[in-house]
C-alpha cells in the first residue's frame, strides 16, 4: 500500500524536524514544498506531502498514518 501525509506547520525548526523524522523512517518528499501567509496568525505557514510504501499491510481509513 502507499501511504500519503501533508506535514504542515510554522516557518521555524520544529517543521524541519518534523520532515527529517518522517524521511528517517522511510517517508520519500511528494512534489514541492508549500510556503504561505496565515494572515490570522501573521505568520509564514510551511507545508510538504510525503509519501512511503508499505508492503504485507492492506489500507484501512483507520490507521494512524503516523505510526509508519
Amino acid at each position: 500500500m502507499r501511504l500519503y501525509r501533508f506535514l504542515s506547520g510554522s516557518d521555524d525548526s520544529a517543521f524541519c524536524h518534523k520532515v527529517t523524522a518522517a524521511l528517517n523512517k522511510g517517508w520519500h518528499l511528494y512534489g514541492s514544498p508549500t510556503y504561505s501567509f496565515d494572515a490570522r496568525k501573521k505568520a509564514m505557514r510551511c507545508g510538504q506531502a510525503v509519501v512511503k510504501d508499505v508492503d504485507g499491510v492492506d489500507y484501512d481509513p483507520d490507521i494512524k498514518l503516523s505510526d509508519y
